[in-house]
């Protein structure tokens, strides 16, 4: 039996899955403001919860909103600051007496649908994420690129390619202090703050794809020119057979006829367009992807 933990800002969520992938168990409760510790704590009370109900003890894996540096083994780039400076896989060990990996949530999003999802049967796989942010990982011949710093996939952090002229001049500022990011332009804010400025008025970027308008005709317009420069960029580097797409804004139906077209013009001599792919398990890729940072032959009997 695998277990999978999906450490969310608002929720920690578990799975167990068997090694064929059939769904055994999943539980949500939120996640502690409280403390670190507390946290630690309540990621352990749901494993032994959920190998007592099951009758059995698995293998753990636990998906993160950052990663964990290779040079101090310290949790580094998480939007959940909270987890910043700590060792989490060790103080998992620690508390559960037993191996823990620890992803990036991306990864392990790509991790699941190259595994038994949209990606499966192809070697290279992308995974991006968007909604509130932009991020992605690699999985190749069914294993995450990690690389060095542990920052491989984040492309939305990335200056988003051959800007405009109306792009130089409104030029947003993204979080992580650089401006012009991929992120800042191709998000679920970036098409609300878009569409606030052209317009006067707020709507949701799920709205604004579902309107109608003339305005946020405009607005998806440039979006989709946007994400199509940006992936283009990954395609020149990577090739991948499949890019997968997952995050609130996959559920845009357009992405997937307006994207391959668009990302051909921009790259480099493509000899057709790229395979570009709703996720198969939408908000449970996360979780079934960190049960899946163990192979079959690792998994705890």
């Amino acid at each position: 039996m695998r277990l999978g933990i999906d450490l969310g800002g608002t929720k920690i969520e578990i799975i167990a899955i068997e090694d064929d992938g059939r769904e055994l168990l999943r539980h949500r409760v939120p996640t502690p403001h409280t403390s670190y510790e507390n946290t630690i704590t309540a990621i352990r009370d749901l494993v032994i919860e959920t190998e007592s109900k099951l009758g059995q003890r698995g293998s753990l894996g636990v998906a993160i909103p950052g990663a964990i540096s290779k040079k101090t083994g310290l949790v580094k780039n998480a939007n959940s600051t909270m987890l910043i400076g700590h060792p989490l896989d060790k103080d998992l060990e620690a508390a559960l007496s037993r191996q823990v990996r620890v992803a990036n949530d991306a990864n392990c999003f790509t991790l699941s649908e190259a595994t038994d999802g949209a990606g499966c049967g192809y070697d290279v796989v992308f995974g991006i994420i968007i909604g509130t942010g932009v991020g992605g990982g690699v999985c190749i011949g069914g294993r995450t690129l990690n690389g060095p710093h542990a920052i491989t996939g984040e492309w939305g952090h990335n200056p988003l390619p051959c800007p405009r002229g109306d792009e130089n001049v409104n030029d947003p500022r993204c979080y992580c202090g650089r401006h012009g990011c991929i992120e800042s332009w191709c998000s679920g804010p970036a098409l609300t703050r878009e569409y606030r400025r052209r317009t006067g008025r707020d709507m949701t970027a799920e709205d604004i794809a579902k309107s109608g308008d003339s305005d946020a005709s405009a607005v998806l317009e440039d979006f989709y020119d946007r994400f199509a420069r940006s992936i283009a960029t990954l395609v020149n580097i990577l090739d991948p057979d499949a890019i997968v797409i997952g995050g609130g804004l996959s559920n845009i139906d357009a992405l997937y006829s307006e994207l391959p077209p668009r990302v051909a013009r921009y790259a480099f001599n493509p000899e057709g367009p790229s395979n570009i792919l709703k996720n198969v398990h939408g908000d449970s890729s996360g979780v079934r992807g960190a049960a899946w940072l163990w192979p079959a032959q690792d998994s705890v009997k």
